[in-house]
């Protein structure tokens, strides 16, 4: 079955990284929720794409050099642009959730999460937090950061890892009978291009899973490519809008 995943939960429906969005787009059928992570001020892992809170909630102000408290204080509504440029969400009780919220409060769900900076204290609280809450099994670990990853990877981390872009690189360029061991991680998670060279293909996808990857493209919003994609056989899809590519997944036999 594909996966599908929601990308900062039901992103295009409501503020992305709130606990209402993620909520929602399980609810929507999603069976997996993607979320972004940094470091605050007081080594709280908060579930936030940007490094710095303009776009997100207004606030010139880096995430790390705030507490959790005054993070949680900002307006995550204010992310949110509708038609017209207008912000419905804004002051209506948005804020930005703590990993540790995410875990507690979403028990059961599966989680990928990206870490956002190289910073080994990222590292080292993340498996903190995942490993209190007992929730190993059921957490990727992604980063485009080489270094992150095998930070990560060498202090044990016991759930999934998806792989780095020079990773992936290597894994994707390097001839089949070359290869001497297995992928550092367990996932390749790409776009369907990279730049002019498009890489959902039934030959990547075949050379992917033959060296033992799953494949989860990103991000996809048009029904018809998520239906292309199930087919050429991927493995997860992380999307933006649930609420039309569940449908399309399951229609296309995902």
């Amino acid at each position: 079955m594909t996966i599908v995943y929601a990308h900062r939960g039901a992103a295009a429906e409501l503020p992305e990284n709130t606990l209402p969005s993620f909520r929602r787009a399980l609810e929507l059928g999603a069976d997996a929720l993607e979320t972004d992570v940094h470091l605050t001020a007081d080594d709280e892992i908060v579930a936030v794409h940007d490094a710095v809170g303009d776009r997100v909630a207004g606030i010139q102000r880096s995430v790390r050099s705030v507490t959790l408290r005054e993070l949680q204080s900002w307006d995550a509504g204010y992310s949110f642009v509708a038609a017209g440029g207008v912000r419905p969400f804004m002051g209506r009780g948005f804020r930005i959730p703590s990993l540790a919220e995410l875990l507690s409060e979403l028990p059961a769900i599966r989680l990928n999460i990206d870490l956002k900076s190289e910073e080994p204290r990222l590292v080292e609280r993340f498996i903190e937090v995942v490993r209190h809450h007992g929730a190993e099994a059921r957490v990727v670990a992604a980063s485009f950061r080489a270094t992150t990853l095998a930070h990560l990877r060498a202090r044990g981390f016991g759930g999934e890892t998806s792989l780095g872009r020079r990773e992936f690189i290597a894994c994707w360029l390097m001839p089949s009978w070359l290869r001497r061991s297995r992928p550092p991680g367990t996932r390749a998670q790409i776009p369907t291009r990279s730049g002019p060279i498009p890489l959902a293909t039934r030959a990547t996808l075949a050379k992917l899973h033959r060296i033992g990857l799953a494949v989860d493209f990103w991000t996809i919003n048009d029904p018809d490519e998520a239906r292309r994609l199930v087919e050429l056989g991927a493995d997860g899809i992380m999307t933006d809008d649930p609420a039309r590519i569940v449908p399309a997944v399951r229609g296309a036999g995902g």
